[in-house]
C-alpha cells in the first residue's frame, strides 16, 4: 500500500485506526500508533462547547502527546457550532478535523447529528462548507453509505463533501440503518472511489490481513479504518500492513508478547485516567484482549470484581502465568 497524502500530511500507510467513542482515548491510539498504523483519529468530541467541562470531554480534548498528524472527530448538527468546535480544537493542538456523519447511535442521531445528517443533504453541504471555512488544517469527513438501503445517498454527499474542500473521505459499507449488523457491502464505495479524486477510506469489517486486502481490490480504495477488529488486537495494523506488504502473513504474537502490550496499555490507562476511573475502563480492554485465550470468561468474571491498578496487573500476570504453565507444564518463560 502506498503513502498517502492528507493535505500537506503523508501518512507512511494508509491504514487509519477509525474513532470510537470511549475506545480510542490516547493511550490506546498512542499504542495502535506504535503497533503500525498510519493515523489514529481521536474519540467523538461534542460541538456543543458547553458541555466541555465534563472530565470525560476534558479528557478528550487532550491532543498533547498524540502522534501526529493528530486528528480529531467533532460531530453535532449545528454548522456554526461545528465551525467553533473546530476551531477550539485546532487551538488545542489538532492538526486534522474530522466530521462524524457515520454514528449511528441513537443518542447521535437522535440530536440530528451522526449519520442522520445524511438525511439533509442542504445541512451537510452547510456544515461542510463552514468547518472548511473556519480552519487552516484539513477536514475529512466520515459517512455511511446512506440512510437506509432505500436512500443511498452516499455518492452524492461524496459530491457536496469534495465540492465542499474535504481533503478526505471514510466510507462505512452500511447504512444508518443497519447499524453495525448484517455484512458490510463494498460496491457504494467502489462507486464513491470512482466518482471523487479525494482519497476515499474504505471501513465496515475489516478483521484480517485478507479481508484488507480483497476490499482494498474490491473498492479501489486509498486506504482502510479499522475499528472495532482493533480491539484487544491493537497489533492487528502491524499484520496488515506486512501482509499487504509482502503477500505472506506475519506469526501470530506469542503470549509473552500479548501478555506484555497488555500490561504497559494497563499502565497508560491507569497513568492517564486516574485510579478510580482507569480501573473500570480497564475491565473492557482486558476482556477484548484476553476474548480468545482458554479459561478467559471465568477470569473476567473475576477481574471486573477487582478494585486498585495494582491489583489488576498482578491478576493480569498471575492469568498468563497460569496460560505458560499449561503450555509448558512448569511455568518457565513467565514475563517479569
Amino acid at each position: 500500500m502506498s503513502a498517502v497524502r492528507i493535505g500537506p500530511y503523508t501518512l507512511h500507510n494508509g491504514l487509519i485506526l477509525a474513532p470510537m467513542a470511549g475506545v480510542t482515548d490516547q493511550p490506546f491510539r498512542q499504542l495502535c500508533k506504535r503497533l503500525g498504523a498510519g493515523l489514529v483519529v481521536s474519540e467523538m468530541v461534542t460541538s456543543d462547547m458547553s458541555l466541555w467541562n465534563t472530565r470525560k470531554s476534558r479528557l478528550r480534548m487532550v491532543h498533547e502527546g498524540d502522534p501526529e498528524p493528530r486528528s480529531v472527530q467533532i460531530a453535532g448538527g449545528d454548522a456554526q457550532m461545528l465551525a467553533e468546535a473546530a476551531r477550539a480544537n485546532v487551538e488545542l493542538g489538532a492538526q486534522i478535523i474530522d466530521i462524524n456523519m457515520g454514528c449511528p447511535a441513537k443518542k447521535v442521531c437522535n440530536k440530528a447529528a451522526g449519520s442522520a445528517l445524511l438525511k439533509d443533504e442542504d445541512l451537510v453541504t452547510e456544515i461542510l462548507h463552514a468547518v472548511v471555512a473556519a480552519v487552516d488544517v484539513p477536514v475529512t469527513l466520515k459517512i455511511r453509505t446512506g440512510w437506509d438501503r432505500a436512500n443511498k445517498n452516499g455518492l452524492t454527499v461524496a459530491k457536496i463533501a469534495e465540492q465542499a474542500g474535504i481533503t478526505a473521505l471514510a466510507v462505512h459499507g452500511r447504512t444508518r440503518a443497519d447499524l453495525y449488523t448484517g455484512v458490510a457491502e463494498y460496491d457504494t464505495i467502489a462507486a464513491i472511489k470512482q466518482a471523487v479524486s479525494i482519497p476515499v477510506f474504505a471501513n465496515g469489517d475489516i478483521d484480517s490481513p485478507e479481508k484488507a486486502r480483497y476490499v482494498l481490490d474490491a473498492t479501489g480504495a486509498d486506504g482502510l479504518l479499522i475499528g472495532r477488529a482493533a480491539q484487544g488486537r491493537p497489533w492487528i495494523f502491524r499484520e496488515i500492513e506486512h501482509f499487504l506488504r509482502t503477500g505472506e502473513k506475519l506469526p501470530a504474537p506469542e503470549l509473552i508478547e500479548v501478555e506484555r502490550i497488555l500490561l504497559e496499555h494497563l499502565a497508560a490507562l491507569h497513568a492517564f485516567y486516574g485510579d478510580v476511573m482507569g480501573v473500570r475502563i480497564a475491565r473492557k480492554h482486558v476482556g477484548w484482549y484476553l476474548a480468545t485465550l482458554p479459561g478467559a470468561r471465568e477470569f473476567r468474571a473475576h477481574f471486573n470484581r477487582l478494585d486498585g491498578t495494582e491489583t489488576q496487573c498482578a491478576n493480569v500476570r498471575e492469568f498468563f502465568a497460569e496460560r505458560y504453565k499449561s503450555l509448558t507444564g512448569d511455568g518457565e518463560g513467565v514475563a517479569a
